[in-house]
């Protein structure tokens, strides 16, 4: 199961996954428009987004389906965690706000936004954001595409609900809009751009589902590695998705 995979990379995801910026806290709590006391992670990993929101004062439960993944998250960031897949959270409590930091894609589509909204405070936020990393450079990204065809068309998760990606509004503001429950949908862009290494970017890869259900992943490593200069400017910006729960 894909949404199971990263446990046994936990320490590598941690390591070259990149981190979420102090804007996105400023744009979820801004959006919010009250206090935000306690939040609900869904999918937390290894607390790359935990901590961003812990560090704000907010008393994080975070969740995760993987034990290694929060053991890992453990070592960074001291908030209350739950070994739980989303769809097995306990909905007796109620928070300010629930938010998926490129975990939302892993829940089941029945029920999704029931539990949402259970766990919501009336007026609370709602907030889901990630995104895919990619190289700058075209001609690095058509090296790399050759490189990894043999394995793998495409490392990219796709849409959930099949929204084609040159429409506006994304997944899963898409599914949003749609629900009564959920009002004040927006979608968000927070431009980040890295410069690392070769080894870092292929680091990054060997924390991506698509390359750890693969039967031997690290003949695509090698074959990427191979055709990647130095260092490798990514484009990893941050689209986040909010509402807020009637």
């Amino acid at each position: 199961m894909r949404a199971l995979s990263f446990g046994a990379v936990a320490e590598r995801y941690e390591r070259y996954r990149p981190g979420y910026p102090e804007e996105l806290a400023d744009l979820v709590l801004g959006f919010a428009g009250r206090p935000i006391g306690s939040a609900l992670e869904i999918g937390a990993g290894t607390g790359k987004a935990t901590r961003l929101f812990a560090a704000r004062g907010i008393a994080v439960t975070a969740t995760d389906p993987d034990q290694a993944m929060l053991d890992e998250l453990r070592k960074h960031v001291g908030v209350r965690t739950i070994r739980a897949a989303f769809e097995e959270v306990p909905t007796g409590e109620r928070y300010d706000l629930v938010y998926a930091a490129a975990a939302l894609h892993w829940t089941r589509p029945d029920g999704r936004w029931d539990r949402v909204a259970a766990l919501l405070k009336a007026g609370g936020a709602f907030a889901s954001f990630g995104g895919p990393v990619r190289l700058v450079d075209p001609a690095v990204e058509r090296a790399v595409s050759e490189a990894r065809a043999p394995f793998l068309d495409t490392d990219e998760f796709p849409s959930p609900d099949g929204t084609p990606p040159e429409r506006e509004m994304q997944w899963p503001g898409t599914e949003l809009l749609q629900d009564a429950r959920f009002t004040d949908v927006r979608q968000v862009t927070i431009p980040q751009r890295l410069t690392v290494s070769a080894s870092a970017f292929v680091g990054l890869l060997s924390t991506i589902s698509a390359y750890l259900q693969l039967p031997e992943p690290e003949r695509a490593w090698e074959a990427i590695s191979r055709v990647l200069p130095e260092t490798v400017e990514i484009e990893g910006g941050v689209v986040a998705h909010l509402a807020r729960r009637t």
